[in-house]
C-alpha cells in the first residue's frame, strides 16, 4: 500500500477541492483560525478578567422629581376672589415701587 493507492488519491483530491474550490477560502479559514487563537490567548492570561470594568465614568443621577398632584378645582366664585386678590397685590407692589 503505497502512495499510489486509489484511496489516497481520492482523499488528496477531496482535501484540494475543499481548500481551493472557492477563491478566498483559505484566507477565510486562516482568519477564523487566527481569531480563535487570539481569543484563546486572551482567555489564558492570568489576572485579567472581563467581568471587571476598567475606567468607568460614574454619572450621578439627578434627584427624582415628584409628580405634582392634580390641582383641586375651585368654584367660580373662589377663583374670581383669588384673581382679585392677586391683582390687588400686584397693584400694591407697583405703588410701593413708584414711591
Amino acid at each position: 500500500m503505497g502512495f499510489t493507492s486509489i484511496w489516497h488519491w481520492i482523499i488528496v483530491l477531496a482535501v484540494v477541492l475543499i481548500l481551493f474550490a472557492r477563491p478566498g477560502k483559505i484566507s477565510g479559514i486562516m482568519g477564523d483560525f487566527g481569531k480563535g487563537l487570539r481569543n484563546f490567548k486572551e482567555g489564558m492570561k492570568p489576572g485579567e478578567q472581563d467581568d471587571e470594568p476598567e475606567d468607568v465614568d460614574v454619572i450621578e443621577a439627578a434627584p427624582a422629581v415628584k409628580p405634582k398632584a392634580p390641582a383641586k378645582k375651585a368654584s367660580k366664585s373662589s377663583s374670581k376672589k383669588s384673581a382679585k386678590k392677586a391683582a390687588k397685590k400686584k397693584a400694591a407692589k407697583k405703588k410701593a415701587k413708584s414711591r
